[in-house]
């Protein structure tokens, strides 16, 4: 079973029949139990970086997601639900992330359209990682006007162009996190989806070809 971590802020119903058509069980939960017991976990996100960790600490949800990490299962952070797994975001004055990565969440400048919106190629780093097994690289749908920049280089395992390299996918171990929608980012979306969710070992998967 997947749980999809509800804090009141997230594109959950979108996340939850993705999972579903991936051949998988989700449950979008609030429920410390359930999510601890679950076999995967997904924190989506959208909104602002403050109010989503003033939710997160205020239903105790952040230490959940915390030890849920420990536990070694596979965790995966969506757009915001990435971003919060970082140290801080300067996104309306310093906040303080859940610190599941070393890094910061800062906001484009430049002469450029903000937010970045749109599909956009992404390139694996290290294509040893789990998410990219039988897969070539292609587009993904992005839709952000904050990006992370990784304290580690070895955290960060694709990127993307957008006026510079943005940091499309990120992982350390058992936690992941996705800057752009897998859910809304067609077969290549779904692909790198069900390669996350086959780290759960739950579920029958069915292939999603890129």
């Amino acid at each position: 079973m997947i749980a999809i971590i509800d804090y009141g802020m997230g594109n959950l119903h979108s996340v939850s029949k993705a999972v579903e058509r991936l051949g998988y069980e989700a449950v979008v939960t609030a429920d410390p139990q359930q999510i601890v017991e679950a076999d995967g976990a997904i924190l989506p996100g959208v909104g602002a970086f403050g109010d989503a960790m003033a939710n997160l600490r205020d239903t105790g949800l952040d230490e959940v997601v915390k030890l849920y990490a420990a536990s070694g299962k596979p965790i995966l952070g969506i757009c915001l639900g990435m971003q919060l797994l970082f140290s801080e975001s300067e996104e309306y004055g310093k906040n303080e992330g859940l610190g599941l990565l070393p890094g910061e969440v800062i906001r484009f400048s430049g002469d450029f359209k903000i937010p970045h919106m749109g599909w956009n190629k992404l390139s694996f780093l290290q294509g040893n990682s789990p998410l990219f097994r039988g897969l070539e690289g292609g587009h993904v749908y992005f839709v952000h006007s904050f990006h992370a920049k990784t304290g580690l280089a070895s955290d960060l395992l694709a990127t993307t162009d957008y006026y510079g390299p943005v940091t499309a996918i990120v992982g350390r171990g058992n936690v992941y996190g996705m800057q752009f929608h897998p859910e809304k980012s067609g077969d290549l979306g779904m692909a790198l989806l069900g390669n996350f969710l086959a780290l759960s070992g739950s579920g029958k998967p069915q292939t999603a070809m890129a």
